[in-house]
């Protein structure tokens, strides 16, 4: 298995191991012991799966509090996954990263607690699936536009993304009260 940090403190990409030949391939995607061993120490307690079209743009997601630590993937299809840290007194607070992800690279990407996360579908479908590190709070979950400005995503859209209504409502990240947001361990 190889990891890649990034300058976004707790970011990690992983890229588990494939075994494949004449019939396909075979990975293991998830092994407590070894992420571990990688750094990535939380406990997952909630598997999402999510199903959507070319051009749907999903995010950008967070909790506070019961944040969310996320470990995504691709398993069918492409899309371009972005993090965004909002830990209050992090050096890189604001700033995102953002990657690609298909079902034919396997690549995974964790979120660390603390940080928005949304991504962009590039195929004609995608199969997205995460652990979560906590579960679903829908009285703690908010979100930022996909657009803000001050955050400047350089999304690789292909015209106008289709959003859900929240989506389209979601507030700049300067319009969040401070107490939304979490705080950085360092």
């Amino acid at each position: 298995m190889k990891v890649t940090e990034f300058d976004l403190p707790g970011l990690k990409l992983v890229q588990p191991k494939r075994f494949g030949d004449a019939r396909g391939w075979f990975a293991e995607v998830w092994h407590g012991e070894r992420y571990r061993e990688l750094g990535i120490t939380e406990t997952f307690v909630q598997d999402n799966l999510a199903l959507s079209e070319h051009g749907v743009l999903r995010g950008l997601h967070a909790q506070e509090p019961c944040a969310q630590g996320k470990l995504v993937q691709v398993f069918m299809g492409e899309v371009f996954d972005v993090a965004v840290d909002l830990r209050v007194g992090s050096p890189s607070f604001g700033r995102w990263h953002g990657v690609t992800l298909d079902g034919d690279n396997g690549l995974q990407f964790y979120v660390p607690p603390g940080f928005l996360h949304g991504y962009y579908v590039l195929s004609e479908r995608a199969l997205f699936g995460y652990k979560t590190t906590n579960i679903y709070s829908p009285a703690s979950e908010f979100a930022v536009r996909w657009d803000d400005p001050s955050i400047g995503i350089d999304w690789p859209l292909a015209g106008t993304p289709r959003l859900s209504d929240k989506d389209s409502a979601a507030p700049l990240l300067a319009e969040l009260p401070e107490s939304r947001l979490s705080r950085f361990a360092g």
